[in-house]
């Protein structure tokens, strides 16, 4: 048995999956609907719509199963979410790296299987639409765009769950999707003893950008800095976009001198970013930091206020200076 591969992806795509908060939540006749059409519409005894998480898949919606989960290193869709099309294996016994896998030989016996994989918009892949029979057969290109299109509409209803979650302009969580997140942070901190730090950004002269150059150039100037953050904030750190040019970090376990050297970095790359709308670079951010212990825990209502005052102190400064 071959045990399914980790995408290079596998952090992103398991922070994304997760901040949908949706694994282990309850059935919904939404999901339901999908995987009875497709169980009827291909003549399948079984179809799951399966989320891939770190160890598990995990069933959202599963008609012909009495399972809400399996183990990843056993699954098919562990394979599937490795692909771009639909994953399929036409006779489990006939294909070696299946052949003696728990779920060929014991039950539920299968013999068929396809899946699509179900990417969201930002290219992560979290699950699958997967159909499976106790019997082999094979699908043709039409049913092979069946399968595409009822995966379709499952990435549809993820995407309307990220809209209460995410910013569709910069694809980083939202105000809303950050605070929820983020008391999870900050209550694994008080249970581990850690220390967090709340970096609360503002980008300077962002008024005068929408202002003179219009606000396709003000999305740009968004958009930009969402990628910066991505790129220096580390895999375990929570980023978003709070409103307008207001932006959040939560970093945890870590120092105030190794917080300084990110901003500062994240800063200097900020202020060197190519202008395409004016001769001289006016691009430029200020922040403010509250410090969080799990020893002495806050709101982080209170830590956002915190971090609010000092950047808007270090705003002022600034101001003074020129």
């Amino acid at each position: 048995m071959d045990k399914p591969a980790v995408p290079l992806n596998e952090q992103a795509r398991l922070d994304e999956l997760r901040s949908l908060e949706i694994l282990d939540t309850q059935r919904e006749p939404v999901f339901d609907r999908i995987t009875r059409l497709a169980q009827q519409f291909f003549s399948v005894p079984i179809c799951i719509i399966s989320l891939v998480d770190e160890q598990r898949q995990w069933f959202k919606s599963c008609v012909g199963l009495n399972v809400t989960e399996t183990a990843r290193d056993i699954s098919f869709c562990g394979h599937a979410i490795l692909q771009d099309e639909p994953f399929v294996i036409n006779d489990a016994l006939k294909d070696k790296r299946f052949a003696d896998n728990p779920l060929v030989v014991g039950e539920p016996h299968i013999r068929f299987y396809a899946g699509c994989p179900i990417i969201l918009k930002t290219g992560n892949c979290i699950g699958t639409l997967c159909i499976i029979d106790y019997k082999p057969r094979t699908l043709s290109n039409k049913n092979l765009q069946a399968l595409k299109d009822f995966a379709a509409i499952i990435e549809r209803e993820f995407a309307i769950l990220q809209l209460a979650t995410m910013d569709e302009l910069t694809l980083l969580p939202n105000r809303r999707g950050f605070t929820s997140t983020a008391e999870h942070y900050l209550d694994l901190c008080i249970r581990q003893q850690l220390n967090a730090k709340l970096v609360f950004i503002d980008l300077d002269n962002f008024k005068y950008i929408n202002d003179n150059f219009g606000h396709a150039a003000g999305d740009r100037v968004l958009k930009e800095f969402a990628s910066l953050l991505k790129e220096y904030c580390r895999k375990a750190d929570l980023y978003a976009r709070l409103s307008g040019d207001e932006f959040v970090i939560l970093f945890t376990d870590l120092n105030t001198s190794e917080c300084e050297t990110i901003m500062q970095r994240l800063l200097q790359s900020f202020c060197n970013l190519p202008s395409s709308f004016t001769g001289q670079s006016i691009l430029s951010f200020s922040y403010g930091i509250a410090d969080f212990s799990g020893q002495q825990p806050c709101s982080l209502a209170k830590l956002l206020a915190v971090a609010d005052s000092r950047m808007y102190n270090a705003k002022v400064q600034k101001k003074a200076q020129l």
